[in-house]
């Protein structure tokens, strides 16, 4: 073969891929949907995949760069994506077209990934009846029946405090609620001591770390499953991409955790004996296509764990941010809190924090302003045409709502980026269209331990303020920069505060 053969087909091969890569890139357009030209390679988020700018911060940028419109066209690499921002059409989306939209797209592989059977990322056939089945661990009685756990791990972590204040030095307070939710999240869920405020080297806290934090590992392994998925599945199938430790970890713990309930007749009635149920009944289930492994039973326990403590890390950490930044605020919250412990003294009941309105204004606008999820994910599940549109959808589709974008859009929250409770009093709330505050999603497939995240979040606060003042100090970031390694909102480099110790007689 002669140097002309050669150089054709080389031109050949580059053609064909250039072609693959951009065979999309008309979608959009021949529907009337405007949204940003796409890069081969790429599509539109070059600077999100080279953890230049994080996914909230860019679909804010494209939010507001396409204000009038009601959607956005948008590519991942070579895929259609569409951005809906009009909250009539959002209501539709997660309420009343559910059956549509009642899949996330999100990929799911029993054997490269074995614990993204969970609930987030399960196909609507097997994701309803464990919904339904899941569903009484998270329900008003059971966290009620919880609360005193919960107050326990918030008394711990007082304790805790007394050592970190008395140090006067700054304090890296994301590391310290996500030790706070560790111990809660075991203790409540599962029934197990982490320990993690007390120990440091405690290995529920450190396989946190290893799964949450966006080192370059994970985030080259979340790459390489979204852009090769059916080459990573090969790999990991021949072993050549290993288990990660955590995957191998979070399966022991619960397998033993069954294991020795089962042979000590032990019932707690919580999250791990309902699993214990659907491996011994699988028939509660119903018909759902594939047997009740224990690594789908594990991705339950994997969601619960690592979801529910990281994003309520993440809130309550915010919360402190802005209540050290805001002083008057912090002072306010404080006196709601002694005006509770005057009134019940140290027995604090769930349904007397319940009643803390100050509090609960605080907890929704930290949502506003820093929801840990910045969009949500559906899919078509059939051909679809919007409500008061000519816009069709093919089956399949892939649809994004922008919660972290919609919520600080200035047309629903004047001065967005003012930290302001007092956007959530009734008459505020009231003018507002519902779907534009969506931290905990809408819908069927809202967030599942939304209550149980509330009062895990309030306790450890009220706790918090109490006995402390949290200050700011020369390492405190302002203004607060979005971590671009990050999946969920984080911030870049931690969050460093000062906690001094009320003198109270």
């Amino acid at each position: 073969m002669g140097p002309y053969e050669i150089l054709c087909g080389i031109v050949a091969v580059i053609l064909a891929v250039y072609y693959y890569l951009t065979k999309n890139f008309n979608f959009w357009k021949s529907r009337g949907i405007r949204g940003p030209k796409p890069i081969p390679g790429f599509g539109n988020f070059k600077d999100v995949m080279l953890c230049n700018i994080s996914m909230g911060d860019y679909l804010t940028e494209l939010y507001n760069t396409y204000k009038d419109e009601r959607m956005i066209g948008i590519f991942t690499r070579t895929t259609p994506v569409l951005i809906v921002k009009d909250p009539d059409l959002i209501k539709d989306i997660l309420i009343k077209d559910f059956s549509v939209f009642s899949h996330r797209g999100l990929p799911v592989s029993t054997i490269a990934e074995p614990l993204s059977q969970h609930l987030l990322s399960l196909e609507p056939k097997r994701w309803r009846p464990l919904r339904i089945n899941l569903s009484p661990a998270f329900a008003p009685g059971k966290v009620k029946d919880m609360f005193s756990l919960i107050l326990a791990c918030a008394d711990h972590l007082v304790q805790y405090m007394e050592n970190i204040a008395s140090k006067n030095e700054p304090v890296e307070c994301r590391e310290l609620t996500a030790k706070y939710m560790t111990d809660v999240i075991g203790s409540c869920a599962f029934g197990i001591e982490m320990k993690a405020l007390s120990n440091e080297d405690s290995e529920f806290r450190r396989m946190d770390r290893n799964e949450m934090t966006p080192t370059w590992t994970n985030i080259l392994r979340t790459r390489a499953r979204q852009i090769f998925p059916w080459l990573y599945g090969m790999l990991a199938y021949a072993h050549i991409i290993p288990l990660t430790e955590g995957t191998k970890f979070f399966t022991r713990v619960v397998v033993e955790t069954m294991v020795y309930r089962e042979k000590n007749n032990i019932t707690r009635n919580d999250f791990i004996d309902i699993l214990r149920e659907m491996k011994k009944h699988p028939e509660i289930l119903g018909d759902m296509y594939v047997e009740v492994t224990d690594s789908l039973l594990s991705s339950q326990v994997f969601l619960c764990f690592l979801g529910g403590f990281e994003t309520s890390a993440l809130t309550m950490s915010n919360a402190i941010y802005e209540l050290a930044l805001n002083q008057k605020m912090q002072d306010k919250l404080r006196e709601e809190v002694d005006e509770l412990y005057a009134k019940c003294g140290q027995g604090l009941t769930y349904n007397n924090v319940n009643r803390m309105d100050y509090l609960d204004k605080i907890f929704k606008e930290i949502l506003r302003k820093y929801p840990p999820v910045t969009f949500l994910l559906r899919q078509a599940m059939s051909n679809y045409t919007f409500n008061g549109t000519t816009v069709s959808i093919p089956k399949g589709q892939k649809v994004w709502i922008p919660i972290y974008a919609m919520q600080r859009d200035p047309d629903f929250y004047p001065k967005p980026d003012i930290f302001d409770p007092e956007r959530f009093n009734e008459e505020a709330v009231q003018s507002r269209h519902l779907m534009v505050y969506q931290p905990f999603g809408d819908g069927p497939r809202n967030c599942i331990g939304s209550r149980f995240a509330v009062h895990q979040t309030k306790l450890g606060l009220i706790k918090m303020l109490r006995n402390y003042r949290i200050e700011p100090c020369e390492k405190t970031p302002i203004p607060y920069v979005n971590n671009p390694g990050s999946f969920l909102l984080a911030p870049k480099g931690g969050l460093h505060l000062k906690i001094v110790k009320l003198n109270r007689t």
